[in-house]
C-alpha cells in the first residue's frame, strides 16, 4: 500500500494532467459530481495539511520573522501584480480575468513543500511560509481581490473571508487538535496523506474541467497560455527577489517555488462560491493546478541538478 501511495505521490503531476484530458474528451466521466464538493474535499486537504505540520513548523513563523517576512510579501504583491498585469495584456473575457486575478491572490500552494525538499531548497522556510501564507490568506486574499477584480465585479470581502476561515483554517485547526490529542491513529494515517491530497487536487480539477469542457475548449490555448506565464514569472522572479537579497540558494530555491505555486484549488473553490454568474472564473484555477504541478516537477529537478543556479 505504501508502495502504490508513494507512486501516486511522485506522479502527481502526470496523474492530474490525464484526468483534466479525460474529463476535457469525455466531459461526462465526472460531470455527475456536483461542484458542491469541492468545497468539503478542500477541506479534507487542509485538515490533511493540519495533520502534517508540528508545533516545530509553526515555531519557524516566529523563529525566522525575516525570512517569512520576505516571502509573504513576495508572495502577495507579486502573484497579484502579475495576476493583473496579464488580464491587461491578453485579450481575456472579463470572467476568466477574475479567475486569474484569483489565482494570483490566493496563498501558496501545499504541494510546494514537497518541490522544495525534492528541488534541495529550504524546506523550513517553505513549510513556514505556506503556514503563514494561508493564515495571512483570509484578511489578504480578499482585499486583494477588492483591489484588482472589484471594478470588474462586485467583490464581498466578508463573506469571501470566512469562507477562506471555514474551509482553510479551521481544517487545520482541527487537524493540529487531532494530532494533539489522538497522536498515534495521526501517525499511522500521515504516511499516505501525500498520495491522498494528490487523488483529491485530480478529482477536483477533473470535475472543474468536465463541467466547464465547452467553455474551456472555446477559451482555447489563450487562458492556458496566461496561467503558464503567471506561474514561470514567479519561479522566475522568486529566485531572483532572494538572490538580489543575497539570499543563501536554498531559500532563493524555497521563496521562488512558494512564489510560484499557489493554492489553485482554494481559487477554484472561491469561484464556485462567490462567482457563480461567471462560471469561466473556475477554469483559471483548474488549468492552473494541472500545469503548476508539471511545472514544479521540471523546476525541481533542475534546481536539485544544478546547485549553481
Amino acid at each position: 500500500m505504501q508502495r502504490i501511495c508513494d507512486f501516486i505521490a511522485k506522479w502527481m503531476g502526470v496523474i492530474v494532467l490525464l484526468v483534466a484530458a479525460l474529463s476535457l474528451v469525455v466531459p461526462s466521466l465526472l460531470a455527475w459530481i456536483g461542484t458542491w464538493v469541492i468545497n468539503p474535499m478542500l477541506g479534507v486537504i487542509m485538515f490533511g495539511m493540519g495533520l502534517t505540520l508540528s508545533a516545530n513548523d509553526l515555531k519557524i513563523v516566529l523563529s525566522r520573522p525575516k525570512d517569512i517576512l520576505i516571502g509573504c510579501l513576495t508572495q502577495f504583491t507579486v502573484m497579484p501584480l502579475l495576476a493583473w498585469a496579464l488580464t491587461k495584456v491578453f485579450p481575456l473575457p472579463q470572467e476568466l480575468a477574475i479567475g486569474v486575478i484569483l489565482v494570483g491572490c490566493c496563498p501558496g500552494g501545499t504541494a510546494s513543500n514537497v518541490i522544495t525538499y525534492l528541488a534541495k531548497g529550504d524546506l523550513a522556510l517553505s513549510v513556514g511560509m505556506t503556514a503563514a501564507s494561508t493564515l495571512l490568506a483570509p484578511i489578504l486574499t480578499p482585499l486583494l481581490v477588492w483591489l484588482l477584480a472589484g471594478t470588474m465585479v462586485d467583490v464581498h470581502t466578508t463573506e469571501m473571508l470566512l469562507s477562506i476561515v471555514y474551509i482553510v483554517i479551521l481544517p487545520i485547526v482541527c487537524g493540529l487538535l487531532c494530532q494533539r490529542f489522538i497522536p498515534k491513529l495521526t501517525q499511522s494515517v500521515t504516511p499516505y496523506l501525500p498520495a491522498f491530497s494528490s487523488l483529491a487536487v485530480a478529482l477536483t480539477v477533473g470535475i472543474v474541467v468536465s463541467h466547464n469542457a465547452d467553455r474551456l475548449l472555446t477559451a482555447g490555448m489563450l487562458v492556458v497560455l496566461v496561467v503558464m506565464l503567471h506561474n514561470l514569472f514567479g519561479l522566475g522572479i522568486g529566485y531572483l527577489v532572494g538572490q538580489l537579497l543575497c539570499l543563501p540558494r536554498p531559500k532563493s530555491v524555497a521563496l521562488s517555488i512558494e512564489v510560484g505555486m499557489q493554492n489553485s484549488g482554494l481559487a477554484t473553490s472561491l469561484a464556485v462560491m462567490h462567482f457563480a454568474a461567471f462560471p469561466l472564473a473556475t477554469i483559471p484555477g483548474a488549468v492552473f493546478s494541472v500545469w503548476h504541478n508539471i511545472s514544479g516537477a521540471i523546476i525541481a529537478r533542475i534546481y536539485s541538478k544544478n546547485n549553481a543556479l
